[in-house]
């Protein structure tokens, strides 16, 4: 099936930066009150078939830019929040409330607020988690799932890594060139970016500050649920072997948190779904260029059209 890509050929051929078709925001409730969820849309507000992009524990929606402007070319209406803590959301008065059942639902509450009752998930790392324990309810409105370099087993070493990767992370730069290279130096694992690719996560990743540094757009404390019971195995095979939606797994070549025993696993049970590996990265792909879009974009069109025959 040829995607169609007269959208993104423009992006491609220009060094505009992309911008959203809308911007939005809904309130959510912890126990500790309520908070705002950001999000941006792409798309027409009508449009039928409807995404919602989720990225990864220390990113922000705008990592979606270059695969919503492709599904938007190809008749969707694509969401990308900012999960609770990062981007342009409010940040949780209690760090121990960034965990999967917070997320989860916020998530519920920003589809409801979309007003939609259908959806197509495409999750990064802690996004796809996000997705597999929406899609794993009954009655869930997920109906197609694509989990980028995520499965349902974690491995304590992953965590470990990534909990110590986001805790030592700069809160602040002196500046956008210093944000945009430790950037390229922190997330080498997400592939071969250009400098304009990595200036762009960059400048959704900080923000200017009234003395000239850049503060990174992200609650320090969003490890709280990193506490020492999760440097044990995370297992949601229970979650995954109640899945019954059309299921897409894309894995970095060299990823140390999606394994080929978990890929292969995954293939034999739940709703048993299919992988796509793409080399040269780890964890996890960016999604910024056609040779990773490409095979999203097609997917679900094909995934629509078994449901529709």
């Amino acid at each position: 099936m040829r995607v169609k890509s007269a959208k993104s050929d423009a992006m491609r051929a220009t060094s505009k930066p992309p911008e959203p078709d809308r911007r939005g925001s809904v309130l959510s409730l912890s126990k500790k009150g309520f908070h705002r969820i950001a999000y941006v849309e792409w798309g027409n507000i009508r449009a039928k078939r409807v995404a919602i992009c989720l990225h990864g524990l220390s990113r922000q929606g705008r990592d979606f830019d270059m695969l919503a402007m492709a599904l938007a070319a190809q008749g969707f209406r694509v969401i990308c929040p900012d999960l609770v803590g990062r981007g342009h959301s409010d940040w949780l008065r209690d760090p121990e409330e960034y965990n999967l059942p917070q997320y989860a639902t916020d998530m519920t509450v920003l589809i409801a607020r979309l007003g939609i009752t259908e959806v197509d998930w495409i999750g990064t790392s802690l996004g796809g988690l996000v997705g597999m324990v929406l899609a794993g309810q009954s009655n869930s409105p997920i109906k197609r799932l694509v989990l980028n370099d995520i499965g349902p087993f974690l491995g304590w070493q992953a965590l470990n890594r990534l909990a110590i990767s986001v805790r030592d992370s700069p809160t602040s730069f002196p500046s956008l060139e210093a944000a945009t290279e430790y950037l390229a130096m922190r997330l080498a694992n997400f592939g071969h970016l250009t400098p304009e690719q990595w200036r762009h996560m960059a400048i959704h990743t900080v923000v200017e500050m009234p003395n000239g540094t850049w503060r990174r757009l992200s609650d320090p404390n969003i490890i709280g649920a990193f506490r020492p019971g999760w440097y044990f195995n995370l297992r949601l095979w229970n979650y995954w072997d109640e899945i019954t939606c059309p299921t897409l797994v894309l894995r970095g070549a060299t990823s140390d948190v999606l394994t080929p025993d978990t890929v292969e696993e995954m293939a034999k049970r739940g709703p048993r779904a299919p992988c796509i590996e793409f080399p040269d990265c780890g964890h996890a792909p960016a999604l910024f260029n056609p040779a990773q879009i490409d095979p999203i974009v097609a997917w679900l069109d094909q995934a629509m059209a078994a449901v529709a025959a």
